[in-house]
């Protein structure tokens, strides 16, 4: 049974949100990132891809709005999974996923999956795998990459916190306690050379690499603070579309030295 509008606003108030979106002309949900950076980073993560037809995997869902913005886009299929903020009794993630996806139409599949699981979880493999804002979550991100290969069969897409990133070889910060951002589930800081080599050492064929585009002085995030991979399976899945003017080719020479940031 739909909701009034009145209905649908108390739904949204009862809980916490991460994305804004607008679920009817005039209501939105209050989420900490904005319609204008989802926007942005939908554009970036998400824009270049031919989705159409295309299967879709989302690891850390959480409200959704990447599952959504894969189904608006022509997937076919989309599988949104998350756990620790679908199990939380602060975020109560999954319902507001599922409240989002019913008012808006779409046939968005859920499943409870924390990252660790991926690589015993029967889901089946996916064209197009979402890894945004998890990486530095995970005690062995190592794996889950490795996990991941095993589950996109064209490209794999991470958007991550960054560190190290004055130094040329491949490097990750930890983080002890909540010293990043005072979360205590923040571990890790990779710099670019890491994302390359691990995604290529895990069967990347080639990697690309793009900065946040809300990243530097007009942005809330400090230059290259956040990055975006496109990591594909083989040379095949990106001869479908031309890799944008904004990507760099993390295996063209100088490309890693041309990242550095110093001081």
């Amino acid at each position: 049974m739909s909701l009034d509008d009145a209905a649908l606003r108390d739904a949204i108030a009862r809980t916490a949100w991460f994305h804004s979106m607008e679920l009817r002309p005039g209501i939105v949900t209050p989420g900490a990132k904005s319609e204008a950076l989802l926007a942005a980073e939908a554009n970036a993560i998400l824009g270049p891809l031919d989705l159409a037809g295309r299967s879709v995997l989302d690891v850390g869902a959480w409200n959704g709005f990447f599952s959504f913005a894969a189904k608006q886009r022509g997937a076919a299929r989309v599988l949104a999974t998350d756990s620790f903020t679908w199990r939380h009794p602060a975020y109560r993630g999954r319902e507001t996923l599922e409240l989002a996806r019913d008012e808006l139409g779409l046939d968005v599949e859920t499943r409870e999956l924390d990252p660790t699981e991926l690589d015993t979880a029967p889901i089946g493999s996916f064209d197009v795998t979402l890894f945004l804002g998890v990486f530095y979550h995970l005690i062995d991100p190592i794996r889950a990459i490795q996990a991941l290969r095993g589950l996109t069969s064209s490209v794999l897409v991470i958007e991550t916190h960054q560190d190290a990133l004055w130094l040329r070889r491949p490097a990750m910060i930890f983080y002890p306690g909540a010293e990043l951002d005072n979360d205590p589930t923040n571990w890790w800081g990779p710099n670019p050379a890491l994302m390359a080599g691990l995604l290529r050492s895990a069967g990347f064929a080639r990697v690309f690499y793009q900065d946040h585009p809300m990243a530097g002085p007009a942005g809330p995030y400090p230059l290259r603070r956040r990055g975006i991979y496109h990591a594909f399976a083989d040379d095949g899945a990106l001869s479908a579309a031309p890799a944008p003017p904004a990507w760099i080719d993390l295996a063209a020479p100088d490309a890693l030295q041309g990242l550095l940031v110093r001081g």
